[in-house]
């Protein structure tokens, strides 16, 4: 099992775009995936055409009750073999609720090896919540490592040098280095700006940077009102090639590999 978390601490960059997608990507590569929503706002439960659930049959429960992530798991439709564990609006209680108590950033990690980890071909995708709460620290500790999504403009620059900032804190309890990759969204080749935020990500992150690039798409806008990933809904488009193009430098440098060191 590779959990990667899809992190970053500015909305609005495209997480659940890209988590949406690569589990889609890595399905039809029939590998199996299972996305896990814990975003309050569950974007990525409801772009995957999922709706109207109670908290019970959420990750919710698995904070609120113990309830195992197995008996949470469903299958996407259309998913081609993918599978969810959806998301709640209740999550928005959980740090209110549970932040005090000092073995629940690890929750999810001991859920994920209890249950999923003796399955090393599973690819575990988790949409995070933009805010570095109790949530957000669980997918980073459950994690093998991260993808930080940042879009073609100036403040979620200084929101990945932020969240990069908070990332090296968070390594000395982990008592490992967090391994991260950024990918562009959003890139506009009409505007000089997005040239400008490659160029200085590049600069400043180095090979960290993807060299794939997300260009800005009305595909990608479109697929989740339909409740579906953008292969399904247009499988030609230039967003269905900037991520399967991502999803290929990705699986090529081994970033789905738990055991590969890069």
């Amino acid at each position: 099992m590779t959990a990667i978390a899809i992190f970053n601490q500015k909305g609005g960059v495209g997480k659940t775009t890209t988590s949406l997608n690569l589990i889609a990507a890595l399905a039809r590569r029939e590998l199996c995936p299972l996305g896990i929503d814990l975003d309050p706002q569950s974007h990525l439960t409801l772009a995957s055409g999922i709706k109207g659930l109670a908290s019970s049959e959420t990750i919710y429960a698995f904070y609120s009750e113990g309830k195992p992530l197995s008996q949470l798991m469903r299958e996407i439709p259309n998913g081609h073999g993918a599978h969810i564990i959806p998301a709640h609006m209740e999550l928005f209680k959980i740090d209110s609720l549970y932040g005090r108590n000092p073995n629940i950033t690890s929750q999810l990690k001991r859920g994920l090896m209890d249950e999923l980890l003796p399955d090393e071909s599973v690819p575990v995708i988790i949409d995070c919540s933009p805010m570095l709460g109790v949530l957000s620290l669980n997918a980073v500790f459950a994690s093998n490592r991260l993808l930080i999504p940042v879009s073609a403009d100036y403040l979620s620059m200084q929101g990945v040098n932020r969240l990069d900032a908070a990332l090296k804190v968070l390594e000395k309890p982990l008592g490992k280095p967090i391994q991260r990759r950024i990918v562009m969204t959003r890139f506009d080749s009409r505007r000089k700006l997005s040239y400008q935020i490659y160029d200085q990500l590049r600069e400043h992150y180095g090979k960290d940077l993807c060299d794939t690039r997300i260009f800005e798409s009305v595909s990608l806008a479109e697929s989740p009102i339909y409740g579906k990933d953008v292969f399904s809904y247009s499988p030609h488009s230039q967003g269905a090639k900037d991520y399967n193009a991502l999803t290929e430098e990705l699986l090529a440098c081994g970033f789905f590999d738990p055991e590969c060191s890069w």
